[in-house]
């Protein structure tokens, strides 16, 4: 149940940080439930996609050079913060010429990334 209500308000926060021009309306009865599947799903889908780019971009050369990293869609989570600051910071990754990360795969991975340090408290 706290769980629940702390990622209700997560999503109220996120939405009302993101769009100053939608004004707030309460949740009421069944929408709350509605407020976090959207939630849910959301964070699902945006792991889903940035496994996939993880396992198509880094896991290439990761597991010819770097077997200790190689990522998997149970410790992703935990490597969030390392992938945030060699990929956005100081963009050391992806190496090589003909890996290149789309504009789109930055937003994917931006995103979980994202999700993951707010659901983590910024850890």
């Amino acid at each position: 149940m706290m769980v629940t209500l702390a990622k209700l308000v997560i999503v109220i926060i996120t939405t009302l940080s993101t769009s100053s021009t939608i004004g707030y309306e309460p949740i009421k009865g069944k929408d709350e439930l509605t407020a976090v599947h959207v939630y849910n799903y959301t964070t699902k889908d945006s792991k889903t996609k940035a496994f996939q780019i993880l396992e198509n971009k880094c896991n290439v050369c990761h597991k010819k050079r770097n077997k200790r990293r190689v990522f998997t869609i149970e410790n992703m989570n935990t490597w969030a913060n390392d992938i945030n600051k060699q990929v956005f910071i100081k963009k050391r990754m992806p190496k090589g010429k003909k890996i290149k990360l789309t504009s789109q795969e930055y937003q994917d991975l931006l995103t979980w990334i994202s999700y993951t340090k707010t659901s983590n408290n910024g850890i």
